[in-house]
């Protein structure tokens, strides 16, 4: 009998259960607080479990992340040092990502903005659009979800750019890579779309420097951590005129502080971070293709890479 525990203060067990259940019968479910005999979990299913939790499981596996990003295991000082962690790649969660995107940059694409405070202040106005195969948006970060956001827009006509940390190659994409690459590609696109996982490296990419590099009056759309982007920064390039607007799904303090001046700016627009969530249904899958891979001891390719960071 195989056993996983499930941690977690905000994803819904039930439905968990259920889905993982469907995919793999034979799989026994626990739910924290109530892992049974710790000895027999194999595998632990956690979103900000507690702290300690993983390593009070003596014959634990891995560690199954309910989220594309793994800083919320890293984060638990108590993490048994080299325990596998398992990243959550999910299609169903990369599509949701790209469908946010895609809806990010129309916002500004077809002036929503605009119309809204018009709105607001009774007058019928109309701006004129962009043509859309002269406006190119850049990706930050071509993972799954870059990826997937890529193509999305692709499809819609846009010119489309890609950045990595090193070089790579994906069809419809103008790729670039590297601290030179990146303000290359930012000094060409109406709009950026920031995708990567969260890494010292990338840790307040989206800054001064970025902004600067952007055309005038550049839009930012942020779906992947806080921490990617600088507040300060941001604000500034709002308050200057150079960046037009931007839609940001994540904050560097979550949730947002009350005071905080992005609540009433009217060129920041916002949402609690929902771009993407991850459905028990579809995920299931994922976890438990990854599940049989570690006990069949095949290479599991879903494996966070601490080197990396992601």
């Amino acid at each position: 009998m195989t056993t996983i525990l499930m941690a977690s203060h905000q994803d819904p067990v039930d439905l968990w259960r259920a889905a993982l259940a469907a995919e793999m019968p034979e799989l026994e479910f626990r739910a924290h607080p109530d892992p049974g005999d710790p000895a027999e979990v194999d595998y632990a299913l956690v979103y900000w479990a507690p702290h300690g939790l993983i390593a009070s499981l003596p014959n634990v596996k891995a560690v199954l992340s309910i989220a594309a990003g793994c800083d919320h295991v890293l984060a638990d000082p108590d993490l048994p040092p080299g325990l596998p962690i398992v990243r959550m790649v999910d299609d169903y969660l990369a599509a949701m990502m790209a469908e946010y995107a895609v809806y990010g940059v129309l916002h500004f694409h077809r002036n929503m903005h605009f119309y809204r405070q018009e709105q607001l202040k009774s007058q019928w106005s109309r701006g004129w659009p962009l043509y859309t195969p002269d406006t190119a948006v850049g990706i930050l970060g071509l993972g799954a979800i870059g990826t997937t956001c890529a193509a999305k827009l692709g499809e819609l006509g846009f010119q489309v750019h890609g950045w990595s940390r090193g070089p790579k190659s994906v069809a419809g994409v103008t790729c670039h890579h590297g601290a030179d690459g990146l303000e290359e590609m930012a000094a060409q696109c109406r709009y950026l779309v920031c995708v990567l996982p969260l890494t010292p490296e990338t840790q307040g990419i989206i800054n001064t420097r970025l902004i600067k590099a952007m055309p005038q009056g550049g839009y930012i759309i942020n779906i992947a951590r806080g921490g990617h982007h600088v507040d300060e920064d941001i604000l500034a390039g709002l308050d200057s005129g150079h960046l037009g607007g931007v839609f940001l799904d994540v904050h560097n303090e979550e949730p947002l502080p009350p005071a905080h001046p992005f609540w009433l700016h009217e060129k920041v627009w916002m949402t609690p971070h929902v771009a993407g969530e991850l459905i028990p249904r579809s995920c299931a899958k994922s976890v438990v293709r990854n599940i049989r891979r570690i006990e069949a001891g095949e290479e599991v390719p879903d494996l966070f890479d601490k080197a990396r960071g992601y």
